[in-house]
């Protein structure tokens, strides 16, 4: 959902790809990311065929789940600006490409003929807005000491898509280059290298009803989080408060079927005037105070979102002996 350009670039570009693998070998040589036919027979529709469609299923399968992560940007920035980063990313990827391959064989001597076709330049150029806005959130830890970050999984495609080839580094260290050189605020590269407004009309109008999705309906609407990994939790914690929301109506009608036999106030003293001089002179001694109980800071932090304070959440889970239940319904009654 509202990632119609994402979804494009994944069906489209896989399906010509399955298709030229398994029916129509005979045209991958159209396709093929021929360096020497570019420089030498001008062969500039090279550039963009061989820039577009993997003819390797392996580097399809991994450009395509990496594609589906980055769909964020679009959700984040729109689709016209994601556009025109994958635009400048693809024509400088395609520069910096001619650029390495003239140092590889000037520095190494080897002569590099063709490069991994694919639109494999601008997919590595989106791990440069990756890695400096999406937020790294701990999962878990293997063996005490390597943590499993909601990013862990995306950096692993990024590998396994660089291992696939011998010459794949050139397309990721331009797909780099050309990311850092697009997000930089110094080069200004995003105001000429970006798509017009009037073309983002004309797509928006023609092909974004066909890629478009509908809202999920089954889902509860909350805040979109950094990544689906966010907000997948934000939805858990929502559905938490939704539960612990009925558990205190369902106490609280408990109460009133009692006739009110629970005297709260007998229980705790009220916290709203606990600042009070008249309740702060006939506080028992010191001596006779048993050591506060130790409060968890995830309940804490249950009853903040709640809207109640700090202080009344502190006091109400020490007096509850850490119920929630029972601290969230005397701080709903008082």
């Amino acid at each position: 959902d509202k990632a119609p350009l994402s979804k494009s670039l994944l069906l489209v570009p896989s399906a010509i790809s399955i298709l030229l693998t398994l029916l129509f070998q005979h045209y991958q040589k159209f396709f093929a990311y021929n360096l020497q036919a570019v420089k030498e027979d001008f062969q500039i529709w090279r550039l963009v065929c061989g820039r577009t469609i993997c003819l390797d299923l392996k580097d399809t399968f991994c450009s395509s789940l990496l594609i589906y992560n980055f769909r964020i940007f679009e959700r984040r920035y729109g689709s016209r600006k994601f556009s025109s980063f994958l635009l400048g990313a693809w024509m400088l990827s395609a520069l910096f490409d001619l650029l390495l391959v003239e140092v590889t064989q000037y520095i190494f001597g080897i002569t590099i003929n063709s490069l991994p076709s694919g639109f494999l330049g601008p997919v590595f150029a989106l791990f440069v807005p990756f890695y400096s806005s999406i937020p790294r959130v701990q999962v878990t830890q293997v063996l005490g000491h390597f943590s499993i970050t909601n990013k862990s999984l995306v950096y692993i495609l990024g590998l396994q898509l660089l291992t696939s080839g011998s010459y794949i580094w050139i397309l990721a260290l331009s797909g780099l280059i050309s990311g850092i050189c697009y997000n930089s605020s110094i080069l200004k590269v995003h105001r000429i290298l970006c798509v017009p407004r009037w073309v983002a009309k004309i797509f928006s109008w023609t092909l974004e009803p066909v890629f478009s999705s509908a809202e999920p309906t089954n889902e509860v609407r909350v805040g979109m989080g950094a990544t689906v990994d966010i907000q997948r939790q934000q939805r858990m914690e929502l559905l938490d408060r939704q539960i612990m929301m009925s558990q205190v109506a369902q106490m609280r009608r408990q109460r009133q079927q009692q006739g009110g036999m629970i005297n709260w106030n007998r229980l705790f003293p009220p916290l709203r005037h606990r600042h009070n001089a008249n309740y702060q002179d006939h506080r028992p001694s010191e001596q006779g105070i048993p050591p506060p109980t130790e409060v968890s800071e995830e309940q804490v932090a249950r009853l903040m979102e709640m809207g109640f304070s700090r202080g009344d959440a502190l006091e109400a889970l020490r007096a509850s002996n850490n119920d929630l239940n029972v601290a969230t319904n005397f701080l709903l009654q008082h």
